[in-house]
């Protein structure tokens, strides 16, 4: 990383370290302001639906649309931020933020309210993945896991605002007043980004795409794509990210509640410690996975392990209403999942090449909020009917479409460790470098074996 001048004509590095510190704080800041904006529902739940008349299902479609637009625009996401730069996705996106909750602040009927979360979503999808390509370009592979993972703790403040200040901000200035004021200050941070973010360190060039035509975009994303790594990364983010995430967004509280007979103050505890155990684990992860990355993927492994047993414990437990210390440790054990997520970016990031960073990261992140996305639509039509009148067996059945997914990105995310680690046996065996050194096990795919199926 280069640094400023001195007097001397020498480097100054710890000015370059302010600097890179610098930018990487105002544009996480614009990460942390899209959680919040995206978690907004996991307390106003219950008044939107009173507000626009809804029931379970269409509930459930705030949230459908919103992750999906979101799941939707990772991969153009990724191409533009590595044709355009992370600056300018990030000052678009404070602004469609800003708009999206404006209208919804505003909107009186349910599908004015509904264009106005897939704003506030597509506004939401250039955040992380530009941010990600930030920390690239500022700091090394090692440092990356590092920050990464700090980025999503700082998400994490964003989710806990959008809990217990945010309930009380609605229930003391109103549904307008708290969006309205949410949304333009959103919009304003916007000039913030403009004069402070800058895509590389001071002397370097920016490393951009040349991928312009329609040909070369599909190819490009076509080279991500057919990296194992990048593959593997995309189900790692599929299978640790998405129950927090569905639990935070949108039905962790009403399932607290209703199912679990909690009192809405206990519930909002509950769900802010989803967010403050992710948010203080999170830097001791990723610096973990900076120094060991080896055990990245070990890691996930014994989590989605570990989060199927408690899984099961919860839908299983006789009348479904399970002892209150065993749902608030699932809870905490769940939000693991989030900084976990960040060992699939750091897949994408050592396995592509800088200038593709940006649409592997983009790939990546697809596969959680796709998991997202089918598992809120899922618990929706499964509970059918008035979400506010379900009960813990509506709710033990419904959540079965969290435990059936899990299912599926645990298997999916097996397949692909072994198949990524006999692309890294098969590179070194042809002198290549490789990014991770690991060591052969009885269980790995022989090297004779095809390695980049699908």
């Amino acid at each position: 990383m280069d640094g400023t001048l001195t007097e001397d004509g020498r480097t100054s590095v710890p000015a370059a370290k302010r600097r890179a510190l610098v930018i990487w704080a105002t544009a996480a800041a614009v990460y942390l302001i899209a959680v919040f904006h995206r978690s907004s529902l996991g307390v106003a739940g219950l008044q939107a639906a009173d507000r626009f008349h809804l029931d379970a299902a269409a509930l459930g479609a705030f949230t459908v649309l919103q992750i999906g637009v979101y799941a939707l625009m990772q991969i153009p996401t990724g191409l533009l931020v590595d044709r355009f730069g992370p600056r300018r996705m990030l000052t678009a996106a404070a602004v469609l933020m800003g708009l999206g909750q404006v209208l919804f602040a505003v909107a009186a009927t349910y599908p004015l309210a509904l264009v106005a979360r897939g704003v506030l979503g597509l506004g939401d999808a250039m955040t992380f993945v530009s941010v990600l390509r930030l920390i690239a370009a500022y700091y090394p592979p090692r440092r990356y896991a590092t920050f990464a993972a700090i980025t999503a703790a700082l998400g994490a403040v964003g989710n806990l605002a959008a809990t217990l200040p945010l309930t009380l901000l609605l229930a003391d200035a109103g549904w307008t007043a708290t969006f309205a004021v949410a949304g333009a200050a959103t919009a304003g941070y916007a000039v913030v980004v403009a004069l402070r973010v800058r895509d590389t360190p001071e002397g370097e060039q920016a490393h951009r795409s040349d991928a312009v035509g329609a040909r070369e975009v599909a190819d490009q994303v076509r080279q991500a794509w057919r990296v194992a790594g990048t593959r593997l990364g995309f189900w790692v983010h599929f299978s640790t990210m998405f129950a927090p995430a569905v639990l935070g967004l949108l039905w962790g509280f009403p399932y607290l509640v209703q199912a679990q007979g909690m009192s809405a103050a206990a519930a909002g505890a509950v769900l802010s410690l989803l967010v403050v155990v992710g948010m203080v684990t999170g830097p001791f992860i990723g610096e973990f996975m900076g120094r060991r990355p080896q055990a990245r993927v070990p890691m996930v492994a014994a989590y989605l392990g570990v989060a199927m047993v408690l899984w099961g414990l919860l839908l299983g437990w006789p009348g479904g209403v399970a002892p209150a210390p065993l749902v608030v440790v699932a809870f905490g054990v769940f939000s693991v999942g989030v900084p976990l997520s960040g060992v699939a970016f750091a897949l994408a990031r050592d396995y592509n090449p800088i200038r593709r960073v940006g649409t592997a990261t983009g790939l990546v992140n697809v596969g959680g909020f796709t998991a997202v996305t089918i598992t809120a639509f899922g618990i929706g039509v499964l509970l059918g009917g008035d979400a506010a009148a379900a009960d813990a067996g509506a709710f033990r059945v419904a959540f079965l479409a969290v435990a059936a997914v899990l299912l599926f990105g645990s298997w999916r995310t097996l397949v692909w460790w072994r198949r990524a680690r006999a692309a890294v046996f098969a590179a070194d065996a042809r002198g290549e470098a490789v990014p991770v050194q690991i060591r052969r096990r009885t269980w790995d795919i022989p090297a004779r074996a095809r390695t980049e199926t699908a």
